[in-house]
Formats: C-alpha cells, structure tokens, sequence
C-alpha cells in the first residue's frame, strides 16, 4: 500500500474514532440510564419476591398457631384475628367454617364471606357452596341449597357429582321419588363417577324401588 493510502486510511480511522466518542458523550447516558433501569428492576422485583415471601410465611405461621389452639372457640378466635390478603381471605373462610363444628352460625358466615369475595377464585367459591349445602337443615334455607346445587350441577365442575348426589337427597325428603330416581341415575351414567360413587347412587335406587341392572357394568 503506498503512503498517499496509508495516510487517507489512518485519516479516516481517526475520523471515525473522532466521531464515536462524539456520539458517546452526546448519547452514552441513554445506555447509562437503560442498565440503571433494568439493574433496578431486577432488584426490585427481587425485593417484590422476598416481600411476597415473607408475607405468606408469616400468614401461614399465624394459621399454624391458630390451628394449635385446645378447643375449637379458641382456635376460630384465633383464625378470625388473622388479617389476610385478599388473595388469601378465601383459604382463610374456608380453614374457619371446617373449625367452626358446633359454632354454625360462625361457619355460615365465613362461608357466605367466601361466596361474595370479589377476588374469591370461582373453585373456592363452589366449595364453600358444596360446603353450605353439606350443612343441610343446620344450614340455609332449602330453597336456598337447591339454588346452590343448581350453580354447581352446571356444565362440568369439579363438585357437580357431589352435587348431583345432594340433589337426589333433597328430593328424597321432598317426596319426589321418581326425580330422585333420575338424579341418582344421571350419577351412575357420568364418566367421572368414582365406584363409591356409583354405588352409593345404586344402594339408593334400589332402596327407592327403581331398577339398576342395566345401569351397572357388568362384573367380570
């Protein structure tokens, strides 16, 4: 390479230098801010983290001292003293309505708290309806069990067997035989019932004078 060139190359090396470091002091505190930005907000997010942690071990180290109490007015005492988050009051309902054996009025509440949370998880708030209904007479009206039945027999929620099974009951002790006879049957056709499940429906069939021979699978 001849001089002339080395010379415009060395030139143009230095121009271009020149003009990085031109652009570095007139743009470098946009990269500067950009790793303050996203170094901060890992760090934040990490405390969020730990935060989060923190908060949940401390609720479940209440519950845990709650549900160590020696008799069941001191242990639902203690679960109602927790403050929750509202991602948490629904466990919370349900932990006080299952210590709340003889305290029925205290369950319906905790229960009906769950239902009408407005962050409830719709799981959470079936179960509590499952659960109000298991409460029978000691429970809501039947008018409005049958309402909360209804909710749960709908398309195909994880407690519409149950369900189906404390349908068939009240129509028992509504004297709708024939009805009763159909639910349990609808019971034994589902796919998801279990065995117990099926025979339980079967035992009350049969004891409501109904025929079950051609529902059952045929034992090998």
């Amino acid at each position: 390479m001849s001089n002339p060139d080395s010379f415009i190359e060395e030139v143009s090396e230095e121009v271009r230098r020149d003009r990085m470091n031109r652009l570095l002091r007139k743009y470098g505190w946009i990269g500067v801010v950009a790793v303050i930005v996203i170094v901060g907000g890992a760090a934040f997010n990490e405390y969020r983290k730990a935060q989060a942690a923190a908060e949940a071990q401390a609720l479940g180290d209440a519950i845990y001292q709650a549900l160590e109490g020696t008799s069941e007015q001191t242990r639902v005492l203690a679960l109602e003293e927790i403050t929750p988050d509202p991602a948490s009051a629904a466990v919370l309902g349900l932990l006080t309505a299952a210590e709340s054996v003889t305290g029925t009025e205290t369950a319906i509440a905790a229960l009906e708290a769950v239902i009408a949370g407005p962050e409830t998880p719709d799981l959470y708030k079936d179960l509590a309806r499952l659960r109000l209904v298991l409460m029978g007479d000691s429970g809501p009206a039947r008018s409005e069990r049958r309402a909360m039945i209804d909710m749960l027999t709908l398309g195909a929620g994880p407690f519409r067997l149950l369900a189906l099974e404390q349908r068939a009951l009240l129509e028992i002790e509504e004297g709708a035989s024939d009805a009763a006879i159909s639910t349990l049957q609808d019971v034994i056709r589902s796919a998801g019932a279990s065995a117990a499940q099926q025979q339980r429906a079967a035992q009350l069939i049969v004891a409501l004078g109904g025929d079950v021979a051609s529902l059952l699978p045929e034992q090998g």
